[in-house]
């Protein structure tokens, strides 16, 4: 059995993690309901510029974007990968980037080349280490994301998906669902599927109007998808963020339980130590007044 004076030093450096991972999880819990609000604020946006983007869609039958063009052959892809730029959020960057990995793995036995596009540390040292071709990327975005930095990296993508040089973009990010659920998805970005512009009737009653396009509506068009994608794109941040935060906080809530639990076994092993030296210098003294 450890010494007493060991046993209070594991239970001294037990309570000061335990002090670090508590206040994480409070910091943690208050960016969260921050991210969430983000999250839920970008929706608005990217539901109204999808209901005018279908609307222009269906209104120019003439005019089809390169983004809503599925190619008849896919021989290159894009890949853009959103993770965190910090760690201590449980499982939440493995399972994405074990979702990817599968993803490349399918596109690479297809013969299908990959370029990928990083969002967050985690990611980006990823995609480095496994060799990818990584054409940009951007990290350190704060616990607020700005749109200006975003359309950088995400337009060396979509130039090269307008130009012919890839024939498919697919997200991979964390969804939010809840505070203790968060899903990994890969999902098709480029070209824009059906199903994505598909409206309820209420949708398609309020937006039954036509528009008047300046300086013309292929102009418009085009400016518009570019727009709606980047939405996706920020949309799929944001929530990757909400899910950081939540994952952040409940991996926290859980190493300060454990870290309590482990304290009260030290503390119990410690007892014992202490009343075995005891009842041992009670048995010396003893035997030490017997023998006089």
């Amino acid at each position: 059995m450890a010494g007493s004076k060991e046993i209070r030093t594991k239970i001294k450096s037990v309570q000061n993690t335990r002090k670090i991972t508590k206040a994480m999880e409070m910091v943690a819990a208050s960016k969260m309901r921050r991210a969430q609000e983000r999250m839920r604020a970008a929706r608005p946006y990217a539901d109204k510029v999808r209901n005018i983007a279908a609307h222009l869609g269906g209104a120019n039958p003439e005019y089809r974007h390169p983004f809503l063009v599925k190619r008849d052959q896919v021989k290159a892809a894009g890949i853009i990968v959103i993770t965190t730029d910090k760690g201590l959020c449980g499982g939440l960057n493995t399972n994405i980037l074990r979702a990817v990995t599968n993803k490349m793995k399918e596109l690479e036995s297809a013969g299908v080349a990959i370029q990928a596009t990083a969002f967050g540390n985690k990611g980006f040292g990823f995609l480095n280490r496994i060799g990818a071709k990584v054409v940009s990327h951007a990290v350190l975005m704060g616990d607020k994301p700005h749109l200006d930095k975003l359309i950088g990296p995400v337009k060396v993508q979509l130039d090269a998906y307008a130009e012919g040089k890839i024939d498919v973009v697919y997200l991979a990010y964390t969804r939010f669902v809840n505070t203790m659920k968060q899903e990994p998805v890969v999902e098709q970005l480029l070209p824009l599927g059906g199903e994505r512009f598909e409206q309820t009737a209420a949708e398609k009653t309020a937006h039954g109007w036509d528009y008047i396009y300046e300086p013309d509506a292929q102009t418009v068009v085009d400016e518009l998808m570019t727009r709606y994608v980047e939405a996706l794109v920020y949309q799929a941040i944001v929530e990757n963020m909400s899910s950081e935060q939540s994952a952040r906080m409940v991996a926290m809530k859980s190493a300060s339980d454990n870290a309590k639990k482990v304290i009260e076994e030290l503390q119990l092993t410690y007892n014992k130590a202490r009343q075995a030296a005891i009842t041992k210098e009670l048995s010396e003294i003893v035997a030490g007044a017997a023998a006089v």
